[in-house]
């Protein structure tokens, strides 16, 4: 096992305050999957999301990647004039087997409102029922759709953006790529929060947890495996399934990455924003000291997770003027 940094003093003992049972199911989660699908479901207060009438919401179902399948989405607009708006398109974590259009809602309205934007967030079919190439072919319909449907959103197709925190991270640069070769929807940025972007778990940090922090080395194999739907790692897997094994990284977005020190996706996030400055792609990377997986969504309150929350919004707000 690799050593690992300390964590940050505050968001250890936010961590640790925690009940042992809820943490666990960070490192035992892909295997207990009823228990962490029911963790990562909830629903948020739809009249607060609504921020006091500047937020119009609209639950709709669209058209999947297969002709039997429909997807639920998440659309949010500014109800002041000013449009056509750039939009966010939001792909969710919870390493492809949990989670759902709300995730990260309350983040996406408070977007909506204060740098002006539509959000559409879409509801992939999940893992291991439907492993890849599922999910991530949902994502590209589900984007292709928000471009289809521009006018009716009030979008600027030439002002879109794609979103995505953890295994929604890894869907987000997955779903770039597919855009990018298919020639399909133009991005203009790609956003992605520490993304879960390589299956093989050849990093130091992929080595480095065990049965700390949160999304452990066991918790990141076992859903990898429950994806691919056999184990991670051989030579036949998809770079639009892991987007780290993409060779060519020509052609995409500019950029914004961030990723927690102390965390299993810390190297691979680090190693592909390097790569893709190498293809000559403009990006903006944080690292915060000390942070484990899931920080600034789980403790919210904590310094540097009001730090890493404010780096992306600013990031949004000078991109798009």
């Amino acid at each position: 096992m690799s050593t690992r940094p300390p964590f940050d003093a505050e968001l250890e003992a936010i961590l640790l305050s925690y009940p042992l049972e809820l943490r666990k199911l960070g490192w035992t989660g892909p295997h207990d999957l009823d228990a962490y699908r029911q963790m990562n479901t909830s629903r948020p207060d739809l009249v607060a999301l609504e921020r006091e009438g500047a937020v119009a919401l609209e639950q709709r179902r669209i058209p999947g990647s297969e002709a039997s399948v429909d997807l639920p989405v998440v659309i949010m607009r500014p109800t002041r004039r000013g449009g056509p708006w750039p939009c966010v398109f939001h792909t969710h974590g919870g390493g492809m087997l949990s989670g759902d259009e709300f995730e990260l809602s309350d983040t996406l309205a408070r977007w909506v409102d204060i740098v002006g934007l539509v959000v559409v967030s879409v509801g992939y079919r999940l893992a291991p029922e439907h492993p890849y190439p599922a999910p991530v072919e949902d994502c590209y319909a589900g984007l292709t759709w928000a471009v289809e449907h521009a006018g009716e959103l009030d979008i600027d197709p030439e002002r879109l953006i794609i979103f995505g925190s953890s295994a929604g991270g890894g869907l987000a640069a997955a779903t770039a790529l597919l855009a990018r070769d298919r020639n399909g929807p133009r991005l203009i940025h790609q956003i992605l929060q520490a993304p879960m972007l390589d299956d093989r778990n050849l990093t130091r940090s992929s080595h480095a947890l065990d049965r700390e922090g949160f999304w452990d080395r066991g918790a990141n194999i076992a859903a990898w495996t429950r994806y691919l739907g056999h184990a991670p790692g051989g030579p036949e897997v998809s770079h639009y399934a892991a987007p780290a094994r993409a060779q060519d990284l020509s052609g995409l977005p500019p950029t914004f990455i961030d990723v927690g020190q102390v965390e299993t996706f810390r190297d691979e996030a680090l190693i592909y924003a390097m790569r893709l400055s190498d293809a000559g792609i403009p990006v903006e990377l944080h690292m915060w000291p000390g942070a484990w997986h899931g920080f600034s969504t789980a403790a919210p309150q904590a310094a540097l997770s009001q730090l890493a929350a404010a780096a992306r919004t600013a990031y949004l707000q000078r991109v798009l003027g």
